[in-house]
């Protein structure tokens, strides 16, 4: 049994860079690389992939990069995991293991699908399941004869089955980001399924390395402390058979780990940090403890899980109408003006109305809020957007803005042609008792064998530890601070990264020292924060303290336009929002600052 593994990460989502395979591969020493492709917004994507085309429905970028790797991964023995496989995962494994047999190599592909339930949704409703919206709370028959496809979140059990059958690159469909960094751990160090604390340990790596090198110095509030963006590092997980691991990177590259890195993206995409939930079990973000320990090396400690839900999450994309934006370049002086002008003439001039319309000035107030605005810009883009189920309405919109450059103020120029209407497949979360599906395994060898496996779920042992870890000690709340104030902004004293969960934007806010959490636990509340985005978060704002990472987690409900396909937002997943928090102004303590 070994007793340390190292598991790199070499992509966030299908679009990032597809040279960190190869530099991952041969940048030193790896036991194992993984690579996330998917997000909700990647699977609508790959599905209308497939309705053109049935033989795709995956990354076929994937396809590209292992053109070049296989031969490494054969000569170095490293084992890759990918959720590449998006919708149609037996077809990126059939084209893999034909590239292994051209190439004369001897490697193993595995397949994990079986999460497609699509067909079976008569079936299952029929049988009970509610598939309630678990963002809107709306009924599923809203949404059930639109529905294009319906996945479920598989955790890491399926993938270390095919890590056990021997398999050198797996790819998956819907396994969770976690789910393909832990299987590694249980398959090397024979973590049991229940040892709920190593499992949770095993997620909370995951979550650190799944957005690639966001977690080595990308997208840092404090980007100027990193060196160098050049040949960025991606990050590495050296995890102990004990649970406890370390973040870093391969020497000589670029990029940053850090405590700050590493913090930032723990509050990524954060809920509740007492209960984030994979399929493998809760993990608790609460009780962990995040310390440097050299350059480059950042140690993560003390993570307490508890016990799966009997649930799984489903992940379904449905047709919801089509939109269209389009942007005219307008130039100054008086822009600002100009703008309000050319939008009263242009939505006039049009004279439909559309389920929505969204209105964005780009450059001058298009994504922070209006409090933010400082001055008229010389230049700026007019961006229009509408939704409607009616395409003869996105037409028209198409056809009318073009029109509008020759007759309304000077200086503009459109930009990108006539909008063209686009499909609208919106995302509709749920969930489904687990037990009412099986992960299967498909296994792909040098010269044509062929094995299937089903992934049945065993159940826990009787003695199984079922009960959720005691919350940690609070710490105690300061309220003596000095009389001597100085107005600063919040990014003074804080950092901060935001995401995305459908509709609700989260932003971790992270104090740069004690004193300075204690004074912001006081200070930044919910309610503050909602008036601060007063023009941008129309539902309620949730504030969870995190006392181990010195850290605050705000959830703003109804604030990315519906989020994911369908929001008109310039910024429909809210990764700007952090970084205006940080301009906030407050009076803070002086004796804050200098410490």
């Amino acid at each position: 049994m070994r007793k340390k593994i190292r598991i790199g990460n070499a992509g966030g989502y299908w679009g990032d860079d597809l040279d960190a395979l190869r530099r991952q591969l041969t940048g030193g020493p790896l036991d194992y690389v993984t690579s996330d492709f998917l997000a909700e917004i990647t699977m609508s994507i790959l599905q209308k992939q497939r309705a053109r085309d049935h033989r795709l429905g995956y990354a076929v970028d994937f396809v590209d990069q292992m053109e070049e790797c296989l031969p490494i991964i054969a000569r170095t023995g490293t084992r890759v995991i990918t959720n590449a496989g998006g919708v149609n995962p037996l077809g990126l494994g059939r084209r893999l293991a034909a590239m292994v047999a051209e190439m004369g190599l001897k490697l193993k592909i595995g397949v994990v699908y079986g999460d497609d339930i699509t067909d079976r949704l008569h079936e299952l409703t029929a049988a009970g399941e509610k598939f309630t919206n678990l963002e809107t709370g709306e009924d599923f028959a809203a949404a059930r004869g639109r529905v294009t496809a319906a996945n479920i979140y598989f955790g890491a059990a399926p993938v270390v089955r095919a890590l056990d059958m021997g398999c050198d690159v797996i790819v998956t469909g819907r396994v969770t980001d976690t789910g393909i960094t832990l299987a590694p751990m249980i398959h090397e160090f024979g973590w049991r399924f229940d040892d709920w604390d190593r499992l949770a340990a095993g997620v909370v790596a995951g979550h650190i390395i799944e957005c690639g090198c966001q977690a080595s110095g990308g997208n840092l509030s404090d980007w100027q402390d990193v060196p160098h963006f050049h040949d960025i590092g991606y990050p590495i997980v050296e995890m102990a058979s004990s649970g406890e691991f370390t973040v870093t990177k391969h020497p000589r590259t670029g990029g940053l780990v850090s405590e700050k890195t590493v913090k930032e993206q723990l509050v990524y995409e954060m809920g509740d940090p007492a209960a984030y939930i994979s399929p493998d079990g809760v993990a608790r973000f609460d009780t962990l403890s995040v310390t440097a320990k050299g350059p480059n090396r950042v140690r993560v400690a003390g993570v307490r899980g508890g016990p799966r839900t009997p649930t799984l999450k489903v992940s379904m994309a449905y047709a919801d109408g089509w939109k269209a934006s389009g942007d005219l370049l307008v130039s100054g002086p008086d822009v600002h003006a100009k703008c309000e002008a050319l939008a009263e003439i242009f939505w006039r001039r049009l004279g439909l109305e559309f389920e929505e319309t969204q209105t964005a000035v780009i450059g001058g107030g298009a994504v922070w809020p209006d409090s933010l605005y400082r001055g008229d810009p010389n230049e700026a883009l007019l961006r229009f957007a509408v939704r409607d189920q009616d395409r003869a309405r996105i037409e028209a919109f198409g056809k009318a803005l073009p029109a509008l450059i020759l007759s309304g103020p000077s200086g503009l120029a459109v930009q990108g042609g006539r909008p063209r209407p686009s499909p609208v497949v919106a995302y509709w979360p749920a969930l489904i008792d687990r037990h009412l599906v099986t992960p299967k395994v498909l296994t792909l060898a040098a010269g044509g064998g062929e094995e299937y496996f089903e992934c049945r779920e065993e159940p826990l042992p009787p003695d199984a530890d079922a009960s959720a870890p005691a919350p940690p000690p609070r710490r105690p709340r300061r309220r003596d601070w000095g009389k001597r104030q100085r107005k600063v902004r919040l990014r003074e004293i804080a950092y901060a990264r935001s995401g995305d969960k459908g509709d609700t934007c989260n932003i971790g806010v992270l104090a740069r020292g004690p004193a300075a959490y204690d004074w912001l636990r006081g200070w930044l509340t919910p309610a503050r924060v909602r008036r601060f985005f007063v023009d941008i978060a129309l539902g309620e704002v949730t504030r969870f303290e995190l006392d181990n990472l010195l850290g605050l987690n705000f959830l703003l409900e109804q604030t990315l336009g519906g989020g994911g396909t369908v929001s008109l937002l310039v910024d429909p997943q809210g990764k700007t929002l952090s970084q205006a928090l940080l301009e906030m102004e407050a009076s803070v303590p002086a004796e804050i600052l200098k410490s």
